[in-house]
């Protein structure tokens, strides 16, 4: 079980990866996240749902994402967002299946 001082450096590492993510690269694609490390922002934001469900706290995935993006998804995919590529789409449906399932 981590410590209090632990939580709070998680914490705070949690913000700052936010941070980077958000505000920082925005230039980096969910999927080609997803395809490289097997995880993006909308994991983060599932993880983030996950974590309030197993605190009784009701979350719906758009308010979760919500929460993480600071925006919208609509808000996020529009200043940010590029279309993919049959090959980062032919990625993604293996990373996908390899790292998250059915979920």
């Amino acid at each position: 079980m981590p410590t209090p001082t632990e939580i709070e450096l998680q914490a705070a590492a949690f913000r700052r990866l936010q941070k980077h993510l958000m505000e920082d690269r925005t230039d980096v694609q969910n999927i080609d996240m997803m395809n490289l490390a097997g995880f993006c922002r909308n994991c983060l934001s599932r993880w983030y749902q996950e974590a309030a469900a197993e605190k009784g706290i009701e979350m719906s995935k758009d308010e979760a994402r919500e929460l993480f993006y600071g925006m919208t998804m609509a808000e996020w995919k529009a200043n940010y967002q590029t279309e993919a590529t049959g090959d980062q789409k032919e990625a993604f449906e293996k990373a996908f299946a390899e790292n998250v399932g059915q979920k």
